[in-house]
C-alpha cells in the first residue's frame, strides 16, 4: 500500500514525538489514520509537500536510498532575485560541509498555480525581493535544498516537495492524503 500525503508546515514526518512528552509538536497521527505505514524518507518540519508512506519495507528503502537516485522535485521560494546564470553552481554540484552535491536540474519559475497559504506566512521584507525556483535532486541529504540555495546566496523562505519519482501532489490539499493500491 502507498499513501500520498501533503504534509503541512510545522508537522513532523513521524507518528509520535518520541522523547518530547508534553510537547505540542504536530505529528502524522493527527492527519493519517492508516495503520502500519511508515514514511519513505523525511521531510523537515519546516518544509511542506509530498510525503510517501508505505507498508512495504522494500519500497520504503528504494524510495529513500540515495543509490536508487529517485528524483525529488521541490518548489523553492528564495530570498533575492537570482537570474538563471546564478543557478549554474547548483547545476554543476555545490560544495556543502558534507561534500559536493550531485548536479541538480534547476529552473526559475512563477509561483506554483493553486498554491495554498502557509500558516504562519513566510517573513517578507519589502526591501528584498523573492523568487520561486524548481530544484530536482536525486539524493536527499539533511536539509540539502536549503543548504544548496544558501550556498549561492539565496536563502530558502519556503520549500514544497512537489514530486517523488512518478508520484505528485496533484489534487492533494495540505493535510490530506490519498491511498493507492
Amino acid at each position: 500500500m502507498i499513501v500520498l500525503f501533503n504534509k503541512p508546515f510545522n508537522v513532523l514526518s513521524q507518528f509520535t514525538d518520541k522523547g518530547n512528552e508534553g510537547s505540542d509538536r504536530r505529528t502524522l497521527s493527527e492527519f493519517i489514520d492508516v495503520p502500519n505505514v511508515y514514511a519513505a524518507g523525511r521531510l523537515d518540519r519546516d518544509s511542506e509537500g509530498l510525503l510517501i508512506l508505505t507498508d512495504n519495507g522494500k519500497l520504503q528503502a528504494r524510495i529513500a536510498s540515495p543509490k536508487t537516485r529517485t528524483e525529488k522535485v521541490y518548489w523553492v521560494q528564495v530570498e533575492g532575485a537570482p537570474l538563471d546564470q546564478d543557478l549554474e553552481p547548483l547545476r554543476k554540484g555545490v560544495m556543502l560541509k558534507d561534500g559536493v552535491t550531485r548536479p541538480a536540474r534547476v529552473r526559475l519559475m512563477e509561483a506554483p498555480k493553486g498554491l495554498w497559504d502557509r500558516d504562519p506566512p513566510i517573513r517578507v521584507r519589502k526591501s528584498v525581493p523573492d523568487q520561486w525556483i524548481e530544484v530536482t535532486i536525486t539524493e536527499g541529504r539533511n536539509r540539502q535544498v536549503r543548504r544548496m540555495t544558501a550556498a549561492i546566496g539565496c536563502p530558502t523562505l519556503r520549500l514544497i516537495r512537489a514530486r517523488i519519482g512518478d508520484w505528485t501532489l496533484d489534487g492533494l490539499p495540505p493535510g490530506a492524503y490519498k491511498v493507492l493500491s
